[in-house]
């Protein structure tokens, strides 16, 4: 899986465009790790999104993963799907997908970290850093310790997630995470070439 600026759907956080228009914008920018997460659509309705997406990260050499939906990961071939805590345990799913799909699960403490890595995830999410309004019920901010704890601590790439903006992503890829997780920053953009340009260049210039 590439490093770097690590981009997720949410048409909800759009303004009004559909996840389609959105990818296409993210893809066209350079985006090389490609999260599709839809919590509001039908099962048909991610499906059909999903094949969509899958053939435009192919074309634009782009790693595609799929949030939650395994059918649906295994339906488009995508390279990886992306569980949370309480989805399918990570062992149940690398038995339904095999060997040949990366499997990233969301993590909030060292126990959940250090436990991702003994059933087999490929990578871990870590956050969320800071606050985020992006899901329902979200897990409460665990800040930059637990990403220090992960990135001393935990093998496996790890994918700092929650609340990041250009305001603050130096301030996290400063502590090293192999992949830092912009969602809204770039979904809810006035110009998500721009956005994605600029923190490309945070992130290139710190190296």
């Amino acid at each position: 899986m590439p490093k770097g600026l690590y981009a997720i759907t949410a048409e909800n956080f759009s303004n009004g465009k559909d996840n389609i228009v959105v990818v296409k914008e993210m893809l066209d920018s350079g985006i090389k790790i490609l999260q599709y997460r839809d919590k509001y659509k039908s099962k048909f309705e991610k499906f059909k999104q999903c094949e969509i997406i899958r053939k435009l990260t192919l074309d634009h050499d782009c790693f595609f993963i799929v949030n939650d939906d395994i059918d649906i990961a295994l339906a488009v071939q995508s390279d990886g799907v992306h569980i949370g805590q309480d989805d399918i345990p990570l062992k149940k799913v690398r038995e339904l997908t095999g060997e040949n799909i990366t499997i990233g699960l969301s993590t909030h403490s060292p126990e959940q970290a250090l436990l991702a890595v003994e059933q087999g995830a490929d990578y871990i999410g870590v956050g969320p850093i800071y606050k985020t309004f992006t899901k329902e019920n979200a897990t409460d901010p665990v800040g930059l310790n637990y990403l220090d704890f992960c990135v001393r601590n935990i093998a496996i790439p790890k994918i700092a997630i929650g609340g990041i903006k250009l305001s603050n992503l130096l301030e996290v890829y400063r502590h090293s995470p192999e992949n830092i997780c912009m969602v809204t920053e770039i979904t809810s953009s006035s110009s998500i070439g721009l956005t994605i340009k600029k923190a490309q260049e945070i992130m290139h210039d710190y190296c």
